[in-house]
């Protein structure tokens, strides 16, 4: 009966260790993912900001349409200025149509 109750104790304390053991590793992997997406949220607010500024900057640039959509100039402009609008749904939400 001894031996019995030894053996579920040394069993039991195994277990009891073996999660103990467990819940450091995960909290160890929890911690560092934090970390993660804390970088990758800074990331993405600077990704953001400068999405922002050079799309404002785009736009005072061609206040006055100065680039023709017919040229090379033109062209590459009008494909940013898609790629920054897209970006810009993504961040900030769809926005409405505007009626023209």
């Amino acid at each position: 009966m001894n031996s019995l109750l030894i053996l579920c104790i040394v069993l039991l304390s195994g277990t009891v260790a073996y999660f103990i053991y467990r819940a450091y590793v995960l909290a160890g992997v929890f911690s560092d993912l934090e970390e993660y997406t804390k970088e990758l949220e800074d990331m993405t607010q600077y990704m953001y900001t400068q999405i922002n500024e050079s799309f404002k900057s785009m736009k005072e640039i061609d206040r006055l349409g100065a680039f023709e959509k017919d040229d090379e100039a033109g062209t590459t402009f009008a494909m940013l200025k898609d790629v920054i609008d897209n970006l810009e749904e993504e961040f900030n939400g769809k926005k409405k149509e505007k009626v023209k």
